[in-house]
């Protein structure tokens, strides 16, 4: 057999595995896969439609319709879109890699080199937020910005005062953050938890016997006023990616910014955490299951088989929820969808 062909076929062996262990697209660079992730929704324009209330709708802001009307270009005139029209509501794009390495040390005799376990590379970790059932115990709140400004941003000098016993530490790094309306369970109005909204990373600089200055060295959102204070903890990006936890079913509570329609790329919660099994770098399938009455002369209705629409990736978890990743959807996903172990 020639070099070529072994090689050739040593190739295709490795896609093969890699389709199977990850349903991603994917593009070989070396021995690192990108994951590239894109997504678009689609809207058709009704009647008194207008980018204005699109936007409102989808967004929760009137005032983001220029993002949309970026987002299509075949519209020449913001102000007059017509029935029929299709309007493309959520595009995202971008790159995330995962990749299986064998860790580059001499083995002692007789032994094989180690071996890393395959994992997903999230770079933007130390932005996603969570929900938690008792808040967290914050440790300052923002009340100034240096010159006043409007938006607070990386490189800005904000005022802190301490909340409770923990001293502000000076060189410590801090997560900004704000709290969200708690989720209520729609059914049993029994309380899920509350909403961290991670919005930068700031580290104290100077302290003073009434409060202490802190720079901003990272902003993920925009930083506002009262913003609370609590530790900084750096997470790692290479998430490995390891078995799910079978028989578990769940659902949607929410996406992190609040969008109606969910898809690739986006930040989510579930509510199944650590005390459900549930660890980072596991994946779920998102699924539908309907009910169908097969003998019509009966009022007994049948499950069907479930349909797989896309799939989760665990990043983050909590005692009773987690914060996943949408990493792939067929159509929209919506809060309240529900998830499942994947089919063996």
């Amino acid at each position: 057999m020639s070099c070529n062909h072994t090689f050739r076929v040593m190739t295709c062996l490795s896609i093969f595995m890699m389709m199977i262990l990850f349903p991603f697209r994917l593009l070989a660079q070396e021995n690192r896969q990108i994951v590239e992730h894109e997504a678009g929704f689609y809207y058709t324009v009704q009647k008194g439609d207008t980018l204005w209330n699109l936007s409102k709708r989808f967004s929760d802001s009137p005032w983001l319709w220029p993002d949309l009307w970026k987002e299509n270009n075949q519209i020449a005139n913001p102000h007059r879109i017509y029935p029929g029209e299709r309007v493309r509501l959520f595009h995202q794009k971008g790159t995330e890699s995962y990749a299986v390495r064998s860790v580059e040390k001499t083995p002692p005799p007789q032994e094989e080199p180690p071996k890393e376990l395959p994992y997903y590379y999230y770079s933007p970790i130390d932005s996603i937020g969570f929900i938690k059932k008792t808040p967290v115990t914050p440790h300052g709140s923002i009340f100034k910005v240096k010159d006043d400004k409007g938006m607070i941003g990386t490189g800005d000098l904000v005022y802190i005062r301490q909340i409770g016993d923990q001293p502000l530490t000076l060189g410590e790094k801090y997560t900004v953050y704000r709290t969200i309306t708690p989720l209520v369970d729609k059914k049993t109005k029994a309380l899920i938890g509350t909403q961290h909204f991670l919005t930068g990373v700031v580290e104290i600089t100077q302290k003073d016997p009434n409060f202490v200055m802190a720079k901003v060295i990272r902003s993920f959102r925009d930083i506002q006023l009262n913003d609370l204070l609590m530790p900084y903890e750096q997470r790692s990006p290479k998430i490995t990616l390891i078995e799910s936890q079978k028989g578990l079913n769940g659902k949607i509570l929410a996406a992190e910014e609040k969008a109606e329609l969910l898809g690739d790329g986006t930040v989510a919660f579930i509510d199944k955490g650590q005390n459900d099994g549930v660890k980072a770098g596991q994946f779920y399938s998102i699924y539908y299951q309907e009910k169908q009455r097969v003998d019509p002369k009966k009022k007994e209705d049948v499950l069907l088989p479930p349909v797989v629409y896309g799939s989760l990736l665990v990043l983050h978890t909590e005692p009773t929820t987690s914060t996943v990743l949408i990493t792939h959807s067929e159509q929209a996903i919506q809060p309240e969808a529900t998830f499942r172990s994947p089919m063996e």
